[in-house]
């Protein structure tokens, strides 16, 4: 889809807020949406592959702590935990987390949902372009006080 045009002025004036905003909404929304087909929510996704990287490392104290700076959603963490005990896709032994091997196939169906929409967010927008606009973003971040590191992988 052609977008259309406009001077470079008037875009260099638009609401960087509105904007990324607006983004922000329709990436996570579209994220959700798939996940939802597996009857996930993004804590899920977040939960399962951090066990996944690091099977028997993490107790629901410490994955609590790291998941909850992501969190927009109020989420009852341990409900979480729970829910993936519940379907067989999560153990607990001495409150380590791993992964069962359904839970491993329900991440890997999860995963692919997830690259569908990260392929579709690309669509027409060079990869140099892409990686523009996330430093843009960072120094953003930075610039207002926040952290403008890449995340580490919690593994």
């Amino acid at each position: 889809m052609a977008l259309k045009e406009y001077p470079s002025e008037e875009l260099a004036a638009q609401p960087i807020g509105a904007w990324s905003g607006e983004a922000y909404r329709r990436v996570v929304g579209a994220l959700r949406a798939q996940l939802a087909v597996e009857d996930l929510t993004q804590p899920h996704w977040w939960t399962l592959n951090h066990v996944a990287g690091a099977p028997g490392r993490w107790t629901r104290a410490a994955l609590t702590e790291r998941l909850a700076r992501y969190d927009d959603q109020d989420t009852d963490f341990d409900g979480v935990y729970d829910d993936l005990v519940r379907r067989g896709w999560l153990t607990e032994d001495e409150g380590r987390m791993t992964l069962t091997g359904e839970g491993e196939a329900g991440r890997l169906r999860a995963a692919e949902r997830n690259r569908r929409v990260h392929r579709q967010t690309h669509e027409g927008i060079p990869t140099a372009d892409f990686v523009t606009t996330i430093n843009v973003l960072r120094r953003m971040v930075a610039n207002l006080g926040g952290d403008g590191d890449l995340p580490d992988r919690g593994v």
